[in-house]
């Protein structure tokens, strides 16, 4: 594990114990070179994950693109960083348990928007503007709509 101060390679664990969430490692290292401290997060990876695109193409599974996703829609809304973090892990142990190495974007983004309707309604909107690629207001007065009825989160085909 690199040093984040100096860079250095190596650096020696000084205390390790699972993090609050209970599914990563929180390690406390100090760097052999320069003599600071710091913590890093290490989890396991149940299996390599690929994501399958609406196009078709194939990538590799990405945390941070998911973590980044709900906090963009969860932005300056009354939600602890915390439970963004939970949310994700959670979504992530799921994709893992599956039992497939090829999940579709489209399975992901329901996952989050199921997540998203129940937390908040703001970061809902927000999320699925995006994930259905809203064009005109009559899409966001649809959401507005079945949200407000209640309805359950409609699949999109395909």
């Amino acid at each position: 594990m690199r040093c984040p101060h100096c860079g250095a390679p190596d650096s020696q664990v000084k205390d390790s114990r699972p993090a609050e969430d209970g599914a990563a490692i929180r390690r406390r290292r100090v760097c052999g070179e320069c003599g600071q401290r710091f913590t890093t997060f290490e989890r396991v990876q149940l299996r390599e994950l690929t994501v399958v695109k609406r196009s078709g193409r194939r990538v590799p599974f990405d945390r941070d693109k998911l973590h980044r996703s709900i906090a963009v829609a969860l932005r300056k809304r009354p939600v602890d960083p915390d439970r963004i973090e939970t949310i994700v892990s959670s979504i992530v142990r799921q994709l893992e348990s599956g039992g497939e190495a090829e999940v579709t974007a489209e399975a992901i983004g329901l996952l989050v928007m199921d997540v998203l309707k129940i937390l908040d309604d703001v970061a809902y909107v927000r999320f699925a503007s995006v994930y259905r690629n809203f064009r005109e207001a009559k899409d966001f007065e649809q959401l507005l709509g079945e949200l407000s009825a209640g309805e359950p989160a409609p699949k999109r085909g395909g």
